[in-house]
């Protein structure tokens, strides 16, 4: 079983968010295709509550760590958009 670690940045939801969220939400309803405006906002993925977000795994903030059995990433936060507020890190499998 392989596993992977992912890092990413939220922007906390905005009025520009929530009005994306609004037509995102109202195309998904009638049933019609989402604007590519939209979509490449969301980053091609459903709106998440948490705010629009950002994978930071490559971004210069982030750097891997390795030691002894350990592996993970170092955050610099200094480093992170300013506009960022809160980091998701998870191990998906």
């Amino acid at each position: 079983m392989s596993q992977s670690i992912h890092v990413y940045g939220f922007v906390p939801p905005d009025e520009k968010f929530l009005k994306m969220k609004l037509v995102w939400n109202a195309c998904e309803a009638a049933k019609v295709p989402v604007p590519k405006e939209v979509q490449e906002f969301f980053g091609g993925t459903r709106p998440d509550p948490a705010g629009v977000e950002f994978h930071l795994t490559k971004h210069s903030a982030v750097k891997p760590y390795e030691a002894d059995m350990i592996s993970g990433y170092d955050i610099d936060v200094k480093k992170l958009p300013p506009d960022v507020t809160l980091l998701r890190v998870y191990v998906s499998y």
